[in-house]
């Protein structure tokens, strides 16, 4: 039976390259975005399906997976890409910004992770976290960003502990500033940028390990940056 993923995020940026190396290698997708137009569009490129949801919404993070249930019958890979990051100083961030990346970095990604065990579990599947090197680091104006995807990473680990038993492994990815349009607010030139596809290498290599191994989190620096990657916020 073929293999099958879900991708979250999965219009643009680095889910999209996931999910095109993810068909590369045979997996059936689905592919989930707040946009219908834009991951509409996607899916037809990679011959995938399509859900529009909004990840900060219980009901569609829960839809997301039955619709992949309900056409594939099986997950093998679970990839959580979706996400938002609004820079901003802890002083002066409104609370209705602060809601918002938690809804999606967080909870939309646990809510969806959670209604993904039970497939997974059949099939001793992956679960890939995109997280940022944010989350490892010290992120001046990127505070409540850095702090959902340092959450992510402790999720990760405690999907780990949680899952092994049942042969689930989750991976927690924390790149770099990475050449997507949710990095354009960096000032950092494009060439200088991770590639998204940097990302998906990552993932595929994963996928290659045997049974027996895992890698819980992977940090991707980007070359040249004494900081390891995290413009900080000036005034």
């Amino acid at each position: 039976m073929e293999r099958a993923a879900l991708v979250t995020g999965g219009s643009s940026g680095i889910g999209l390259a996931i999910a095109r190396m993810l068909r590369e290698e045979g997996f059936a997708l689905t592919l989930a975005s707040r946009r219908a137009d834009k991951v509409e569009a996607a899916a037809a490129e990679l011959g995938a399906a399509a859900v529009a949801a909004n990840m900060a919404d219980a009901d569609d993070c829960a839809r997301v997976v039955a619709e992949h249930r309900e056409r594939f019958g099986r997950l093998d890979v679970l990839v959580n890409s979706a996400g938002i990051g609004i820079a901003g100083r802890v002083e002066s961030f409104p609370s209705k910004h602060l809601d918002l990346q938690l809804g999606v970095n967080l909870r939309g990604l646990f809510l969806v992770t959670q209604a993904a065990i039970p497939l997974l579990r059949e099939t001793r599947g992956w679960i890939v976290n995109l997280a940022s090197i944010a989350g490892t680091l010290p992120a001046p104006g990127l505070a409540v960003y850095g702090a959902t995807k340092a959450a992510v990473i402790s999720l990760t680990h405690s999907l780990n502990e949680e899952l092994e038993p049942d042969g689930v492994r989750a991976v927690a990815i924390c790149p770099g500033f990475v050449d997507t349009p949710m990095a354009e607010w960096a000032g950092i030139a494009r060439e200088e940028m991770i590639r998204p596809e940097d990302c998906a290498e990552v993932v595929r290599m994963c996928l290659r390990l045997s049974p027996r191994a895992r890698i819980p989190h992977v940090v991707i620096e980007r070359m040249g940056s004494a900081d390891g990657g995290v413009p900080m916020l000036r005034d």
